[in-house]
């Protein structure tokens, strides 16, 4: 019986890094961004599936508002960091590196890389947008 236990726990810990492979935005809240101004982790019973993503969510209300519309709040640019994209290179986003605007949430693969485009968002997403557009 031990033996069997011990195999059980093997499989579902082996399981566990492939399932979070699945998760969008690193299991963090998409409404959170929005709502709190800051990356609000999930709970992992509190999640819906989209375009083959698990997005998590840290309360029904907050999954309640992203199934009703969840291109307003799944990153813009497939959540690929937007200097990546310019540079013809597009590199995911980490979700703890964010800028949310009023057309949405924008990831960056790195802290500087947040700066850069806070430095001038306008042109940078203008020209990260018309990048993407060709790549499409």
């Amino acid at each position: 019986m031990r033996r069997f236990a011990l195999a059980l726990l093997m499989s579902i810990l082996a399981a566990l890094p492939a399932a979070a492979q699945d998760w969008a935005l690193g299991g963090f809240d998409p409404v959170g961004y929005v709502s709190a101004g800051r990356p609000v982790p999930g709970r992992s019973d509190i999640a819906t599936m989209w375009r083959g993503m698990i997005w998590h969510f840290a309360s029904e209300e907050n999954r309640a508002r992203f199934e009703a519309d969840p291109r307003a709040y799944a990153p813009r640019l497939g959540g690929m960091c937007p200097l990546s994209i310019i540079e013809g290179d597009p590199q995911p986003g980490d979700p703890r590196h964010f800028l949310v605007r009023q057309d949405g949430l924008y990831l960056f693969r790195s802290a500087e890389a947040g700066r850069k485009v806070r430095s001038n968002p306008d042109e940078v997403l203008g020209r990260a947008r018309a990048a993407w557009a060709q790549m499409q």
